[in-house]
């Protein structure tokens, strides 16, 4: 497994951890602005992993 490949997995699962948690919101007080602060944190580290990971398969 080649470190390209491995950054594309951390991606796909940070990815999954992002998705998540801006899911897991309460029916009454809805979403926090802490699991959307946390959930774009996660998105951004995701794209920036699977981006790195194909830019290092490509390259």
């Amino acid at each position: 497994m080649t470190f390209g490949v491995a950054l594309l997995i951390v991606g796909g699962f940070l990815l999954g951890g992002a998705f998540s948690i801006f899911k897991a919101d309460s029916d009454a007080k809805g979403r926090t602005s802490g699991q959307l602060v946390f959930a774009s944190t996660l998105l951004v580290a995701a794209l920036l992993a699977t981006a790195s990971g194909i830019l290092y398969l490509v390259g």
